[in-house]
């Protein structure tokens, strides 16, 4: 299950796993692919560096990667205060509502009220980066298009390629302008941030659009046979977020909502604006009917939404208000019907793949 690009970085499979979890990504790699830790929560520089740190020494010296949330437009100045006093009241009475009428109790004193979507901030993307670029980082990823361009260039210097996400074959001609050396095709079924065109559309759009750039297909994907698919497409690997929520080094806090993953079904995520303000695929929930009902005032645009909803989700998530508890996750999550380690799902996709290719050697008269 290897490609030029993965040969390249030095990974047994062409499998590169997002993660918000140092030890899913961790397991990822030890277990032949590319793990990428989500960098959106460090708000504290220190906390990554200590994750980063804790990563180097799991991971022996195997790839790993670091995703980002970089705008390219420059925000010098921009504080978290001045974004918090965008938010209108009348959005802050809103929350307080939907809290009250779940009954979700008020934090604990002293309690941490839940990490804030900042690392939009250009400055806090750019101090991970400082952490970052101190470390063998096999990879940078840029969640929400190609970061700046001289940050494109410091990351070459280091001999760090960069990856950018991409919903639309005219979104990834535009990442490979301006000097991205992946492309990730991320389509419709995919968790978290995602675009309107199903990945089996967008994959070869992609491909063709930016050939000979290497592309990584995303969304939809969590089993070997999907993996062959995409590589089928054109695509030198499968980028997976969602199927790793389960795995036991997840560990997510709120037993609920692992529950609440293993239970659902294909139909039970929708793509809404109420995590983030941007339309991100997650689990259906009280929360995000209350936000799309409107009735209600609708999210806020990004980063609004996110900030403003912060401490509420953490509240969710310490009472683990089931009606209201959610996560972004993809489609596959009808898939994910069991708590298991991520070397077990890791053994469970290359049996899956090699299970395809063979099916497609017989299809071809070449496997006798």
């Amino acid at each position: 299950m290897q490609t030029e690009l993965s040969s390249r970085l030095g990974a047994e499979h062409a499998l590169f796993g997002f993660t918000p979890f140092p030890a899913v990504a961790a397991a990822i790699t030890r277990a032949g692919g590319v793990g990428v830790l989500g960098a959106v929560r460090y708000t504290d520089p220190g906390a990554l560096r200590r994750d980063l740190e804790w990563l180097d020494a799991q991971t022996g010296g195997l790839p790993y990667g670091l995703d980002v949330v970089m705008p390219v437009e420059r925000a010098e100045g921009v504080t978290e205060a001045d974004v918090e006093a965008m938010i209108p009241e009348e959005h802050r009475r809103f929350v307080r509502d939907t809290l009250a009428k779940h009954g979700v109790p008020e934090l604990p004193a002293g309690e941490d009220g839940g990490w804030r979507i900042t690392g939009w901030l250009e400055s806090v993307a750019r101090t991970q980066l400082d952490v970052a670029f101190d470390h063998p980082v096999a990879l940078l990823a840029s969640a929400l298009g190609p970061p700046p361009a001289d940050v494109v260039a410091r990351s070459h210097a280091q001999g760090v390629p960069v990856a950018a996400l991409a919903g639309t074959a005219r979104h990834a001609r535009r990442h490979r302008e301006a000097g991205i050396d992946i492309v990730v095709a991320q389509g419709y079924e995919a968790g978290g941030h995602t675009g309107e065109i199903a990945t089996m559309v967008l994959t070869p759009e992609v491909v063709r659009a930016v050939d000979p750039l290497p592309v990584l297909a995303a969304g939809g994907i969590g089993s070997g046979e999907q993996l062959a698919a995409a590589l089928a497409l054109g695509a030198q690997g499968g980028w997976l977020g969602s199927v790793w929520l389960t795995t036991r080094e997840a560990g997510l806090h709120a037993r609920a909502l692992t529950r609440k993953l293993l239970a659902a079904g294909s139909g039970d995520t929708v793509r809404s604006r109420a995590l983030t303000g941007k339309p991100a695929r997650q689990l259906r929930t009280a929360w995000t009917d209350a936000w799309d009902d409107a009735e209600g005032p609708g999210p806020l645009p990004m980063p609004l939404q996110g900030l403003l909803v912060a401490e509420a989700n953490a509240r969710i998530q310490r009472w683990e208000v089931e009606p209201l508890l959610g996560t972004p996750v993809g489609q596959i999550v009808g898939s994910m019907n069991s708590e298991r380690s991520v070397q077990s799902v890791v053994d469970e996709l290359t049996r899956g793949f090699e299970r395809a290719v063979t099916r497609l050697r017989r299809l071809t008269g070449e496997g006798g």
